[in-house]
């Protein structure tokens, strides 16, 4: 198959440092391309991932993350450029909605973000002319309306992530400097079960920096080491010898790509059990989840637990191999005619689940 992947403009592929959806769509990238597939990625000009990039797309853009001239003008110039392939997955926003793009194209689209009342609208729009994916069964439980073609968890490539002793004595907490990630909750809980917590998080955007500054900073002590934002390298170690990660999430996150990465290092997960997390985590097992007000009682629980269990669990589970079969069994079955490439006319229709 000749398969073009749109991504955003404004992270590069992969991201050097946060960046989920980037980091899905290089996964699918390689993982593609070494099952003997052409890849087109329509990306930042700057992006390093080892396949052709659509020429004359711009480099990233981060300072202007969610503007939709961004956007659009991103999206013209990918679809100008994927003229010739057999099939389009497209990770933004406003590409399948794109009026110039070829009809004769099947194009995939995937649900990257929750499916509150405005992504509904969007979605259901989109249904109507290309295949949806959702990230996980949370999600698209939250919007029955909206036609969903599969559902495929995401998956990383695991040769590059070290499993961790779990013996650096600490907790720890990734994600990004806002209240939906729970790092405030992180705090409290790290602090009920009498253990230092370290803390790296994604903070460049103006809401996440007054957060942090506001919200954060002030109540940092001893207890709390910040370590600001990490690359891959540093945030597998930070992971691989915390003897748990805490996830607090405080909002139903869709697919947290950042409790599997913890699992790949062997480190057992405590969270909310919100969103996604119950299609993640083992309760007893791979990890811990509950209320945020129970979270400080598992630590200790969690301490024991089997870390080549965490690691398995994202081998059999979690690979960026099953994530890039899954995928190309839905593109085989889109070419084929079997799954149409889209719903007209069939407002809550949910496929092949």
């Amino acid at each position: 198959m000749r398969i073009g992947l749109v991504a955003g403009p404004w992270i590069t592929v992969p991201p050097k440092t946060y960046g989920g959806t980037e980091r899905v769509v290089d996964s699918l990238a390689r993982g593609f391309a070494a099952a003997g597939h052409e890849v087109l990625l329509a990306a930042p000009s700057d992006s390093t991932c080892p396949v052709p990039i659509v020429p004359g797309m711009r480099p990233s853009v981060p300072g202007e993350l969610s503007l939709t001239l961004s956007e659009l003008s991103h999206v013209a110039r990918s679809y100008a450029g994927l003229a010739d392939v057999d099939i389009i997955h497209d990770h933004t926003l406003a590409g399948p909605l794109y009026s110039e793009r070829p009809e004769r194209i099947p194009v995939v689209t995937t649900v990257h973000g929750p499916l509150n009342a405005e992504a509904k609208d969007v979605y259901a729009a989109i249904a109507r002319r290309a295949a949806i994916v959702a990230i996980s069964r949370d999600q698209c439980s939250r919007a029955p309306e909206v036609p969903v073609t599969r559902v495929i968890h995401h998956g990383m490539a695991l040769s590059s992530v070290p499993v961790g002793s779990g013996s650096g004595g600490y907790l720890c907490f990734v994600g990004r400097s806002c209240p939906d990630k729970g790092l405030l909750e992180a705090v409290h809980v790290a602090r009920g079960a009498g253990m230092p917590l370290r803390i790296a998080v994604k903070m460049r955007e103006q809401e996440e920096i007054r957060y942090f500054r506001e919200v954060i900073e002030p109540i940092l002590g001893p207890n709390e080491d910040f370590v600001g934002e990490v690359d891959d390298a540093a945030k597998y170690k930070l992971m691989g010898e915390a003897l748990a990660f805490l996830n607090p999430i405080q909002w139903p996150e869709p697919f947290g790509l950042v409790m599997i990465e913890a699992l790949a290092t062997g480190t057992p997960v405590i969270g909310t059990s919100i969103g996604s997390a119950r299609e993640i985590i083992d309760h007893g097992r791979t990890g811990y989840l509950g209320d945020t007000g129970q979270l400080a009682g598992f630590v200790q629980a969690a301490a024991g637990l089997d870390r080549s269990v965490c690691r398995k669990t994202v081998e059999e589970r979690f690979s960026e191999e099953r994530m890039v079969d899954d995928h190309l069994r839905l593109y085989a079955e889109l070419l084929e005619g079997s799954v149409p490439a889209g719903v007209p006319d069939a407002p809550g229709l949910h496929q092949n689940l």
